[in-house]
């Protein structure tokens, strides 16, 4: 019977979001691809520590400890063939079932994503994100520079999303960014009862729960909804989720204020959020990583200048 990719959730990753290779980086992007090269193959058998996304990958990998190959995870890297057996080395170092590779040797790599079905893609390229995202996958530009993941959850895959722009649409944040935050109020109040379009990572929200649902018994998954939204406009949210039929198991609903502290106490190994304000400013407590989807992420040409106030949104 032929492989395939089928029922299993698809994580596509580059190998620095999955490994910490940003010494190796500098070398590159001083632009000496062959040193680059050299310096790799001379750390063939020298692990790369973890990087930022390792620890949601390895706790999604731990989904298939019972014999049941539930989640696939394969590197999709603008690295060589070479330097992919470092990766590949540095993966059976960790014990990390890595089995699919595509090294692209300096091309964009977003176009494998479609034959791998993948659910989600995570680089730390963000052009190849951005691309992803605009071809309709789920995808993140991971910040190398954030705070590893805790480890007080073991057995308890954490990830946070915000709402506009990745979980829902960004219909709404068009009319704050037009008209202010009143007008935002006003028409997310109008509009409760009427579910939000989907956003990009709506899918991998819905793959989360589908494995949640057929994971081996000890292994869980907790969901959060991190959103700078507050009261009249959360109802909106929470009832697209209930139309979804999916659940989240935390919603905090923060009327603008920063998330970080927030997510601290969450302790997720992974959050998502489209504005690079407050992605920067999570980064300096738990993984992070960029949706750059939605009108904030429009070219200055065609974004809105944003209102002087404090925002009530995702």
């Amino acid at each position: 019977m032929p492989a395939t990719l089928d029922d299993k959730l698809v994580v596509a990753i580059s190998s620095r979001a999955l490994f910490d290779l940003e010494e190796e980086n500098q070398v590159f992007d001083a632009g000496d691809a062959q040193a680059y090269m050299q310096l790799q193959l001379e750390r063939l058998d020298v692990p790369a520590r973890p990087g930022i996304a390792h620890s949601m990958v390895r706790k999604l990998l731990r989904f298939n400890e019972d014999g049941v190959a539930r989640v696939e995870v394969v590197i999709l890297s603008r690295n060589d063939p070479v330097s992919g057996m470092r990766i590949f080395n540095s993966g059976a170092a960790q014990a990390l079932r890595l089995e699919r590779g595509v090294f692209t040797q300096g091309r964009a790599p977003f176009g494998y994503l479609r034959p791998l079905h993948a659910d989600i893609f995570l680089s730390a390229n963000a052009q190849d994100v951005h691309e992803a995202l605009a071809a309709g996958f789920p995808a993140a530009h991971v910040m190398v520079g954030a705070r590893p993941a805790g480890n007080g959850y073991p057995d308890e895959l954490r990830i946070a999303f915000d709402g506009d722009a990745v979980l829902f649409s960004d219909e709404a944040e068009q009319v704050f960014q037009k008209k202010g935050l009143a007008a935002f109020q006003q028409h997310e109040k109008r509009k409760a009862d009427e579910p939000l379009p989907a956003g990009p990572f709506k899918p991998f929200l819905e793959a989360l729960h589908r494995l949640q649902h057929a994971g081996p018994p000890g292994l869980r998954i907790r969901t959060a909804l991190v959103t700078a939204r507050g009261a009249p406009a959360h109802r909106r949210a929470i009832q697209t989720l209930m139309r979804w039929n999916i659940r989240v198991d935390e919603a905090m609903f923060l009327g603008g204020l920063p998330k970080g502290e927030f997510l601290r106490e969450f302790e997720p190994d992974f959050f998502f959020d489209d504005q690079s304000g407050h992605i920067q400013q999570a980064a300096g407590f738990v993984p992070a990583g960029h949706v750059a989807a939605g009108v904030t992420n429009a070219p200055a040409s065609q974004a809105t200048p944003r209102p002087r106030r404090r925002s009530n949104r995702a």
